[in-house]
């Protein structure tokens, strides 16, 4: 499970997550580890494209996550990865510092969770590419061990 801040403008416009630039980095980072974007679920923290694209307001997330709370319960993942700051804030710990803490893994409910930059941010900052691949090399083993784990007797 990924889960980011909110949608863009053009993921808002077409209820779909990722689809415009930042969509193009994150197909790529997935197809570089071997992860089919087809298998992961992509959700946000708020469900709608905040104005100005400014960060989502803390009523805004509260509102919300009763929408998460469910999604996850759901889905039930074993492993969960926050693109970006404000999701790492909202699902990790409030104090959570994306540039040091970023690919570091806790667990919590038989779930790893770990955060990594959000893909926009490479679009601001194209140096962040290399650390952000690093990232999801992990998170493909992590998948794969949660995975194979699942399917032991």
């Amino acid at each position: 499970m990924l889960i980011a801040e909110a949608p863009g403008a053009q993921e808002d416009e077409q209820g779909l997550p990722f689809v415009g630039r930042s969509g193009e980095i994150l197909d790529r980072l997935l197809e570089s580890c071997g992860l089919d974007r087809k298998k992961v679920y992509i959700t946000n923290i708020i469900k709608c494209h905040p104005p100005g694209n400014r960060d989502p307001k803390e009523e805004e997330k509260e509102a919300c996550f009763p929408y998460l709370k469910c999604e996850t319960f759901l889905l039930k993942p074993k492993v969960i990865v926050c693109l970006g700051r404000v999701a790492a804030q909202r699902i990790i710990s409030p104090d959570f510092k994306i540039t040091r803490q970023h690919g570091a893994w806790i667990y919590r409910k038989n779930c790893a969770l770990t955060a990594t930059y959000h893909p926009s941010a490479i679009l601001r900052d194209p140096s962040k590419y290399e650390a952000v691949k690093d990232d999801f090399g992990i998170i493909a083993k992590k998948w794969s061990e949660f995975a194979s784990d699942h399917l032991r007797p």
